[in-house]
């Protein structure tokens, strides 16, 4: 499955992704209570979601409202409270990835090290709501388990008003996110990308395109912004189904001969973090018959140099090897919830269904819900397995 996320109409914010994230499935009243909860540490915010009509378009309008004000907040700070925050660890974590990408903005734009940025407007309560609801909702639909593609962004014109003074649109925050993205500007002499949508899209798109790729739509979720214009003040996401058999990945791969056991397991965990595919490690005989293990990670595109930058520095390696754009043939996968009762308690696991010319392939329970019943009942991983058929 791939989703198409489509901010050509009128640019995107937090708030119009999870207006169409609501409006393709998302549960609104559990992204009310999220959002009003994880914003509260920064100030009250109230979370309302209408249906509105735009130009002809039915959509969904996710509205946060704040309630109270505080004072600005720095950046280390402003990372602990995220995650003090009692939410699932992964929307935890890809939050607090999101708010790096504007901090970094903040910190080049103003001359500043990371740990002296000042959140203003990006860290206000609407902002940590906006985001968070982003991310709960992403993962909600299962999103992370699909390829999700960015069309350029619309990004306005004229001038805006900000806690740094006037300054021209798009913003240079704005620029400095979507530096990997596209954008163009207008259609209207307003701002339409907002730092938070711009960070929330460049951190969970896959690939960045100019048009959409040969697809099969199947739904589409809009979310509408507050403001009115001549064309539909909307973002647009669809979800589809591939046509294509075909996927394209990068394979980073270097000798390991100076790390002990433990030093290989942190840094196959801390690739693993910071987007990689797959990791594995074979063992090798080296050069003088040194014994040594073989890394070999499976990157997206998006998160390669990430990685590369990450094994020179945990390891201290003088060269690797990337083999760029290679094509997997992939199975058509989806991904189906199914409810078992264990002790007189229902847990919900998700299966991951492999097709090839529409025949079942495999059925594999994911293993962290595998894991969760495991820890909650004290039955062991490997006999949970066997009752998870």
């Amino acid at each position: 499955m791939t989703i198409i996320i489509d901010p050509q109409s009128s640019g995107i914010a937090g708030n119009m992704i999870i207006g169409a994230l609501a409006d393709l499935g998302a549960d609104k009243d559990e992204l009310k209570d999220i959002m009003e909860k994880s914003a509260f540490p920064f100030g009250k915010v109230e979370v309302t979601f209408n249906k509105a009509t735009k130009n002809g378009i039915a959509s969904t309008f996710c509205h946060v409202e704040m309630l109270e004000h505080k004072h600005s907040i720095k950046y280390g700070d402003f990372i602990e409270k995220i995650g003090s925050l009692e939410i699932d660890e992964k929307v935890k974590k890809t939050s607090i990835k999101v708010f790096e990408r504007i901090a970094k903005a903040e910190a080049k734009i103003h001359g500043e090290s990371l740990e002296n940025v000042h959140f203003h407007e990006v860290g206000a309560s609407d902002a940590v709501a906006d985001v968070i609801g982003s991310i709960y909702a992403y993962y909600s639909l299962n999103m992370d388990k699909q390829k999700i593609i960015g069309l350029p962004i619309a990004v306005g014109g004229g001038r805006v008003k900000t806690a740094h003074g006037i300054l021209p649109v798009p913003a240079p925050a704005v620029l400095e996110i979507t530096k990997d993205a596209k954008i163009i500007g207008g259609p209207v002499d307003d701002e339409l990308a907002t730092p938070t949508g711009c960070a929330i899209y460049a951190e969970i798109c896959d690939e960045i395109m100019d048009f959409i790729p040969q697809i099969k739509p199947k739904r589409t979720g809009y979310g509408a912004g507050r403001k009115e214009f001549d064309h539909p003040n909307i973002l647009r996401i669809v979800e589809s189904a591939d046509i294509t058999e075909s996927d394209k990945i990068d394979v980073i791969e270097t000798n390991l001969d100076h790390l002990t056991g433990e030093e290989i397991g942190y840094l196959f965990d801390r690739l693993m973090d910071l987007g990689a595919s797959d990791v594995s490690i074979t063992p090798i005989i080296m050069k003088k018959n040194r014994q040594g293990s073989l890394l070999k990670v499976i990157s997206p595109k998006k998160n390669r140099e990430t990685l590369i930058e990450a094994i020179f520095k945990e390891t201290g390696s003088l060269g690797i090897r990337v083999l760029p754009n290679l094509h997997r043939g992939i199975s058509k996968r989806e991904f189906i919830k199914k409810e078992f009762e264990i002790q007189g308690e229902t847990f919900e696991v998700t299966f991951k269904v492999g097709y090839i010319n529409g025949e079942i392939i495999s059925s594999r329970p994911e293993y962290e819900d595998l894991r969760k019943i495991a820890q909650k009942t004290g039955i062991p991983l490997i006999k949970v397995k066997e009752m998870i058929r």
